[in-house]
């Protein structure tokens, strides 16, 4: 079946021959060109002068001898206005930040009011009763009437409420502010697309007689006309000017029901155009096809199908000529990113033949690495600018020395990061800053002025550009994305020169926010082969055999949401401005139009329902489904998923890995280990981290203890009781209750000394100020050692034997490996030792959410248990070492858990025999189970028979440092 473009070139030539030189050819957007003028080139068969080609915006604008404002000028021409309006009412001036938001939208009406030949001053007039509009509105129809009525009712005096109120005083001021603003725009030589519009349909353009440059002006495959357009269009077919292409189709045409042909049917039949290709041809009913309605769940997951579906038709893409074949039309456009990374580079038949794509669709400056380093910079005068800091936080120094486009070498980069590192800075003081070059000192220099700020930018940025292309780094879609950044940098600074050179540095800030985030570059291809992905909009006019169009959700085909306006509703119908209905129509014909004249076509939607997606297929589905007597075929995809998503592996001890684990036998060699409490529970936890951490050695990268770590507190905890208890020490073995209560007030500047130490490695840093959340925790710390302290009080008298002995605690332990005798060097640091009515106890320290009772002795050592107490096998483990080395029995181990020590007290409970270790027979019973359990566990450790295993239990992999490594 012949194209609509392929139709209307065939149409042309026959009949205009030769005249096609002195045509103007002219299109809603510019995608269709390359195809009009390939079927040009067939029809013709030789070498021919071309037409020439418009977008219908590029063909008006021929019209006007101003030039079209830019955004910066129309904004700030608006905003001195409305502030001139303001003062003229003895109002207080608006800021222009305040205004930017209601400007794009009052920017928006004005549009429409001229696009639509709205009167704008009657638009605006204010009513207070229905004589009034039956009076001054006679024009109007009784159904426009009545919907002034309606509107104007809700603002009867004496109802006003605040907020109706502000809309009355806005509503007074539009009249004014619409004629001021075109007349100062006027006056310095720009107009608005809007006014180019209205002025070509009253007859009032800058260049009259512009279209008699051209024999004939030929529209091709428009629907929806503005008020505007259809007047132009209309006057040119009187003069006998003007062809007019529509693509239309009986099946909505003849139906008045179908608001699929509600524009057209108003074009033809109301406004009198006519359609150059005839009568509407029945292409949706005799052109018989199969819809596949594909049901996704989630979002990115509608272009996943796109893998297998796609590959039926990947012959086609082989052929000579295969333009018009397939194409990816994107209904959400935010699916363009996951459909290109399903769509392979290559066809996957082995070939290693590139897979031809071409992409209409922009490529946003917002999705790139270029966006990520402004969006830095932004972030970083913010903190600078705006909030008055002298510091940089951590997290965007660390986003610009690692980003790619910064190109800061690796030693530069390795010494601030060590900088920042080891003085734990959080918040990153300007000199450290503008250590790496001159690239950092410019990143990081404070702005001074808005338009400072705009030029430090650009410098930035032209440095990238030039830095990345003399290293032969710059891809050309880069080059594209920096090159328009620069030029709408330009334009921003001109602007801001012209209209406000003192704009304050955090509203100059968000502009260049807002004006980054709206560019966009077009992909390269080839735009009359391969797999075309492109917009619903950029569809217009073309035709596909095999189409796909993804994001065929409710709410997306058509959207449910609609621009902001201050023309409520009723007035809009009132004066034909734009309402819902009309973007319905407009999506409706856009559908069934690339229906018309293809022969597969598979929809797919995201049924997973949340905040903005109820989960429907269109209507326009059910609709077509209801009535076009197509077959359908429906699919659930559901993405494959295996039930065992863990990546399970063993670590066999043999080679390298049997030489590491073997350090830790006899303590001899030069690689000799010792096996400490941690190094134990760590493995009863899980074999496989014991290997990664104790056998293979690989630690944990440091990292900036921004949030506190439970680590982090313990460690703290541990040094300030210390520091409590070596200070009463030094002086008197004996610590009674007087002597800590008089002590107690050392407890806050030990808590400072120890963060410091602890968070900073150095005692100069307690003198750095603690932010927020670091505060909190060291008001928790201090919680947590007056809760010992309290406790220590109740079993005063005692006498301090050691605390925290780094050196002595070793021992070598018996255990049979591989049928060998050998022994493994224990090694604990005991936190607390001390003897109280004659026994000596080991004090342990514990600041999480350890318990103190257990159910039975084997169930510590008890593989991916859930009852095991690691916090008892620690505090046995360092009893046993003591008893060794000192040569000592009966020691008591207390486990202070400082969470809940006043209601438990410190002493381990056998929930089975509700007693304590505290009885003699107990704790003999218990370390006598504990020491044939740790001879066990350490011969399965050193077995070369046993592998390294992952753990079985998922909540033991929470904390995990090697979860990702692990796979897991």
């Amino acid at each position: 079946m012949k194209s609509f473009l392929q139709e209307v070139a065939e149409d042309l030539y026959a009949r205009l021959g030769e005249d096609l030189k002195d045509t103007a050819i002219i299109f809603n957007n510019k995608r269709p060109v390359a195809y009009m003028q390939e079927h040009l080139a067939k029809v013709v068969g030789k070498p021919f002068w071309s037409p020439s080609f418009f977008t219908i915006q590029e063909f008006f604008a021929l019209s006007s001898d101003k030039q079209v404002a830019d955004q910066y000028t129309q904004f700030f021409t608006l905003f001195h206005q409305y502030n001139e309006l303001l003062a003229q009412e003895g109002g207080s001036l608006i800021r222009p930040d305040a205004f930017y938001g209601t400007s794009q939208t009052i920017l928006n009406d004005f549009a429409q009011i001229d696009t639509e030949l709205a009167p704008a001053t009657e638009l605006f007039t204010e009513l207070e009763d229905t004589a009034i509009i039956q009076q001054q509105f006679q024009h109007l129809t009784e159904e426009q009437q009545a919907f002034l009525e309606q509107f104007w009712k809700s603002f009867s005096a004496g109802k006003q409420q605040a907020q109706q109120e502000q809309f009355i005083r806005m509503w007074r001021r539009m009249p004014k502010l619409y004629e001021g603003f075109h007349n100062t725009l006027a006056d310095n030589g720009f107009t608005t697309r809007g006014q180019i519009y209205r002025k070509l349909a009253e007859e009032e353009e800058g260049k009259p007689g512009f279209a008699a440059n051209f024999k004939k002006l030929v529209f091709v495959g428009f629907n929806a006309l503005s008020k505007a357009e259809a007047v132009c269009f209309k006057r040119w077919q009187e003069k006998g000017l003007a062809l007019f292409y529509f693509d239309t189709d009986a099946y909505y045409m003849q139906d008045p029901m179908q608001e699929a042909g509600l524009f057209l049917r108003n074009n033809i039949q109301r406004t009198g155009l006519v359609n150059a290709l005839g009568v509407d041809r029945p292409h949706l009913k005799q052109n018989q096809k199969t819809i596949n309605v594909n049901q996704t769940q989630g979002r990115t997951a509608q272009a996943k199908i796109l893998q297998a579906s796609l590959s039926q038709h990947y012959p086609l893409l082989k052929q000579a000529d295969h333009t018009g074949k397939v194409a990816v039309i994107l209904a959400d456009e935010q699916l363009l990113f996951p459909v290109l990374q399903t769509i392979p580079s290559v066809f996957p038949d082995g070939s290693g033949e590139p897979l031809p794509v071409n992409v209409t669709m922009g490529y946003s400056l917002l999705s790139s690495g270029i966006y990520g380093l402004a969006d830095i910079w932004l972030t970083v005068q913010e903190q600078l600018v705006v909030k008055g800091k002298e510091t940089v936080y951590y997290r965007e120094v660390e986003g610009f020395l690692s980003h790619p486009l910064t190109a800061i070498n690796e030693e530069d980069r390795a010494a601030m990061q060590k900088q920042i590192l080891d003085g734990q800075l959080i918040e990153v003081p300007q000199a450290v800053l503008q250590q790496p070059g001159e690239l950092a000192k410019l990143f990081f220099a404070p702005i001074g002025s808005g338009l400072d700020g705009i030029g430090t930018l650009y410098q930035i940025f032209e440095t990238i550009l030039y830095q990345e292309a003399a290293t032969g780094r710059l891809k050309q879609t880069d080059s594209d994305l920096l090159t328009s950044l620069l030029k709408e940098l330009n334009r921003l600074s001109d602007a801001l020169t012209t209209y406000a050179a003192d704009l304050s540095p955090s509203f100059t800030l968000a502009l260049i926010r807002k004006a980054l985030q709206g560019i966009s570059v077009p992909l390269l291809g080839e735009p009359l082969q391969g797999l075309q992905v492109m917009g619903l909009l950029e569809s217009r006019a073309l035709d596909f055999e095999h189409v796909y169009i993804l994001g065929t959700s409710e709410g997306v085909l058509p959207k449910s949401s609609s621009s902001q306006s201050f023309i409520p509703d009723s007035i809009r119908r009132v004066y034909g401005l734009p309402v819902p209905e009309n973007q319905d129509a407009i999506s409706a014909y856009m559908f069934y139009r690339l229906l018309q004249r293809s022969k597969t076509v598979s929809l797919v939607y995201n049924a997973q329902p949340d905040e903005t997606n109820p989960g429907e297929q269109s209507r326009f589905i059910r609709q077509l489904e209801f009535e076009s007597g197509y077959p359908f075929h429906y699919f659930d995809h559901v993405q494959d998923m295996a039930l065992e998503q863990r990546m399970r592996f063993t670590i066999t001890k043999q080679g390298d890995v049997a030489r590491k684990l073997n350090a830790y036998l006899d303590g001899e060699g030069p690689y000799a280990k010792k096996l400490s409490a941690t190094a134990l529970t760590t493995y009863l936890n899980c074999p496989m981290q014991f290997f990664y951490s104790y056998v293979a050695g690989i630690k944990e990268p440091e990292q900036l203890a921004e949030n506190l770590e439970a680590s982090n507190v313990g460690s703290i905890l541990h040094m300030v009781m210390e520091l409590f208890y070596q200070e009463l020490k030094a002086k008197n073995l004996e610590i009674t209750k007087e002597r800590i209560a008089e002590h107690r007030a050392n407890v806050p500047a030990l808590c400072k000394r120890a963060f410091a130490e602890v968070m900073y490695n150095t005692p100069e840093a307690e003198q750095l100020p603690l932010k927020g959340m670091q505060q909190v925790i060291l008001k928790i710390i201090e919680r947590y050692v007056e809760a010992i302290l309290d406790h220590d009080e109740k079993v005063v008298p005692f006498y301090l034997i050691e605390l925290e002995n780094k050196k002595d605690y070793i021992t070598p332990y018996p255990v049979s490996v591989n049928g060998k005798k050998k022994t493994v060097s224990l090694y604990g640091i005991i936190d607390r030792v001390d003897q109280r009515q004659g026994v000596t106890r080991i004090v342990d320290y514990k600041t999480g959410s350890d318990e103190l009772s257990y159910t039975c002795i084997d169930d510590l050592f008890m593989p991916d248990s859930k009852n095991t107490n690691k916090a008892m096998v620690q505090t046995l483990f360092y009893t046993h070492i003591y008893e060794q080395v000192r040569n000592k029995a009966a020691v008591e181990p207390n486990l202070y858990v400082v969470r809940n020590m006043h209601q438990e007290g410190t002493l381990f409970k056998d929930k089975s025999k509700a007693k304590t270790l505290l009885q003699a027979e107990s704790l003999q019973e218990c370390k006598q189970g504990f020491g044939e359990l740790l001879t066990t566990k350490l011969e399965e450790m050193f077995n070369e028979e046993v592998p390294f295993v992952q753990t079985g239990l998922d909540e033991n992999c929470k904390y995990c440092p090697y979860t990702t490594m692990c796979g897991k």
